[in-house]
């Protein structure tokens, strides 16, 4: 069984025991989180695709760490004007686990 949410403007395909970045959300490490913009669900008999959403369905998650990723490096620079303007990002991020999908 499988499902895609949406979270954080952004979609991901899930199945149950995966562990999954998604932005980061305001929920304590440990605590049950329940995603309740389910845009697919689909089992080994049918699938169901919502319009946009699929009735009723929701996905269950665990938080289990949240953190920041990989440095990112932005350099602007203008030949022969003297800028230079180096700037770097940790995008923070939430690391869940996915415990069930129900319809």
């Amino acid at each position: 069984m499988f499902a895609v949410i949406k979270t954080g403007g952004k979609q991901y395909l899930v199945k149950p025991g995966d562990k999954i970045k998604i932005e980061k959300i305001k929920n304590k490490e440990g605590e049950e989180v329940v995603f309740e913009e389910v845009l697919l669900v689909s089992d080994d008999k049918k699938t169901e695709i919502g319009k946009p959403l699929v009735e009723g369905a929701k996905v269950k998650a665990k938080v289990l760490e949240h953190g920041k990723g990989e440095k990112i490096i932005i350099f602007k620079y203008r030949s022969k004007k003297r800028y230079r303007k180096k700037q770097g990002h940790r995008q923070p991020y939430t690391l869940i686990e996915i415990l069930e999908i129900k319809k």
